[in-house]
């Protein structure tokens, strides 16, 4: 999907994600199945490439952003989008609203 979107990927499999979601801080709340780096930030989750272009733009203090979970309809995941879901931003471990999607 990323790849798809103009952004260079690197797939590196681990078997452990508690690491990867230790080190930028995401709480079991925020989690979802995929972590994406870019630079310092992070992207949990499906989050679509809107979003990521505008954290990316904005990103300010914010460590990352998180779609928690795998909501149907999301890229990457089977089904119809029903509602509207709630991005949110991750800063030194403290969670805000980012957007609603």
């Amino acid at each position: 999907y990323l790849e798809d979107n103009g952004y260079e990927v690197d797939v590196v499999p681990v078997t452990d994600m508690s690491i990867i979601k230790d080190k930028y801080s995401i709480s079991r709340d925020m989690e979802s199945c995929h972590t994406a780096v870019i630079g310092d930030h992070f992207i949990e989750g499906h989050v679509p490439i809107e979003v990521i272009d505008e954290f990316l733009t904005f990103k300010s203090d914010m460590d990352g952003i998180s779609l928690p979970d795998m909501p149907a309809g999301s890229p990457g995941m089977p089904g119809v989008k029903k509602g509207d879901w709630q991005i949110y931003s991750l800063a030194d471990g403290e969670v805000s609203e980012f957007l609603v999607y």
